[in-house]
């Protein structure tokens, strides 16, 4: 467990932040810039002292204001990958490599010099300079750096917000194969709620310096305070589900979901493997009665939870669909329309490209 409670006073702006999140998994810092995402990141890694606080990985207490107790960065056995790589230009990737070694000092040695160039793809870029290599590359680099200093926590603040499309592409599933593979905790600083999606267990809502809500991404999905933050295009809910069949000359998975199921857009995924999917309110359409004779792959039966206004001038039905709850934004007038009241019975009509093109593995 990562515990935190500081306050931290920079001119102007206060960063009060308080949570409790399970460890390991990526717990994911998000907000908009200014939000305080980085003042925080930096008390973790020690380089900014609170002003009232602790902060406690597991057992180990690293700030404790009360008591004194300040341990300080070299000692945290904490790796720090930065928006820029900070790679030596003068070393090869092997020697900024094993200077990740030689950091590590007399800790145990959990993970390995060749597990780390074989994890994350380093093998043909060992002899190169940093300025040889591309922007995904140096990240490459300095994730399998950090990993050598034999981390028990990871902090990653907006490691891609240098890159273009494509190289995020690339840093994506090193990340994601990190999260799986190694069962050392990550804090994943962002204001892209794409990478939030597709890498976070967890998720810690930052907003003027304060902490507005956290929890598990899927229930924080169908959070008021998470809408609030996202574009009204961005707000739908995120489900988890397993996948029980796989048309492989489609393309497709049809993954469980609650009591129903889902048909998805997703290639190399095996029966049995858990993947993420995030359904968009504004394709969510709702229907009070079976339909036939629709393009529509993908038809949910569930019941309606609750109707509320929404923050973007129309009404947000949530269908409990036997445990999980899809959002589906819909005008007053088709609600008045449908006579939608708490407790009828309706079908979340969902096109399979509503997953945004993929679906995430966890």
């Amino acid at each position: 467990m990562l515990r935190v409670s500081v306050l931290k006073r920079r001119g102007e702006f206060t960063l009060a932040a308080t949570f409790s999140a399970p460890t390991p998994g990526v717990i994911a810092l998000f907000g908009r810039s200014g939000s305080g995402k980085t003042t925080l990141i930096e008390m973790l890694a020690g380089l900014l002292p609170p002003d009232e606080g602790e902060v406690q990985l597991d057992d180990t207490v690293l700030t404790d204001t009360r008591r004194g107790v300040a341990v300080p960065p070299e000692r945290r056995r904490i790796g720090y990958l930065f928006q820029d790589a900070r790679l030596f230009p003068h070393l090869t990737v092997t020697g900024n490599l094993r200077y990740g070694e030689k950091r590590a000092g007399a800790a145990v040695h959990y993970v390995r010099f060749e597990e780390v160039v074989e994890l994350l793809g380093l093998a043909a870029l060992l002899a190169r300079r940093p300025h040889e290599l591309s922007g995904g590359e140096r990240q490459r680099v300095a994730l399998g750096r950090a990993l050598l200093c034999q981390p028990q926590l990871l902090l990653l603040d907006e490691p891609l917000a240098s890159l273009d499309v494509a190289r995020r592409e690339e840093v994506l599933p090193y990340l994601e194969t990190l999260r799986d593979w190694l069962s050392i905790p990550m804090v994943y600083v962002s204001h892209q709620f794409e990478e939030v999606l597709q890498l976070a267990t967890y998720l810690v809502l930052l907003e003027a310096g304060q902490v507005r809500a956290a929890g598990p991404v899927d229930e924080m999905s169908l959070r008021a305070e998470l809408r609030s933050n996202l574009a009204p295009d961005l707000v739908g809910s995120v489900l988890d589900g397993r996948v029980t069949a796989v048309d492989a000359d489609g393309g497709t998975a049809d993954l469980s979901i609650g009591s129903g199921k889902l048909q998805v857009s997703l290639r190399g995924a095996a029966v049995g493997a858990r993947v993420r999917v995030q359904l968009l309110a504004r394709d969510v359409i709702l229907a009070t009665q079976p339909i036939q004779g629709l393009s529509v792959r993908n038809a949910l039966l569930g019941t309606v939870a609750e109707i509320a206004a929404d923050e973007f001038a129309s009404v947000l039905v949530k269908v409990d669909v036997g445990g999980p709850i899809v959002l589906a934004r819909i005008t007053a007038g088709a609600r008045q329309a449908l006579r939608l009241a708490p407790g009828d019975a309706v079908w979340a009509l969902v096109k399979a490209v509503s997953t945004r093109g993929r679906a995430f593995r966890l």
